[in-house]
């Protein structure tokens, strides 16, 4: 089965991912911040990830680019999830390695596609 890795300071926002993440299938896990994620990416690398931009700790994108640096850290398909609608901000997280993103607050049909396209790539 397919894994998926939460990560987002907001415990709403992981219920309501986990719940549809779970319907398509994945296996999930959760974090609260980038630190605690990158420390489960270390004991077991995901399939994908999906990624808030602000967080306490470490931000997602101090994250992504630990985690893309990472041996095998290349290899999850990670959806940046943010209220950000700098495009700057967006352009600098498809930089640093995400492979999607999309805007806060998300529903069903728009996490939905964010992932079925990654598991039509798979």
């Amino acid at each position: 089965m397919k894994s998926c890795l939460i990560v987002d300071d907001s415990s709403v926002v992981r219920k309501v991912a986990r719940r549809i993440l779970e319907d398509m299938d994945y296996i999930v896990d959760e974090a609260e911040d980038g630190q605690d994620a990158f420390d489960k990416c270390r004991q077991e690398m995901p399939d994908a990830i999906l990624l808030d931009w602000n967080m306490p700790i470490m931000s997602g994108l101090e994250f992504l680019k630990l985690l893309r640096a990472y041996l095998g850290g290349d290899k999850p398909h990670i959806v940046f999830c943010t209220v950000e609608n700098d495009i700057g901000a967006i352009a600098m997280a498809l930089k640093a390695g995400a492979s999607d993103y999309m805007m806060k607050p998300f529903d069903r049909i728009i996490l939905e596609a964010k992932f079925e396209m990654r598991d039509r790539a798979a």
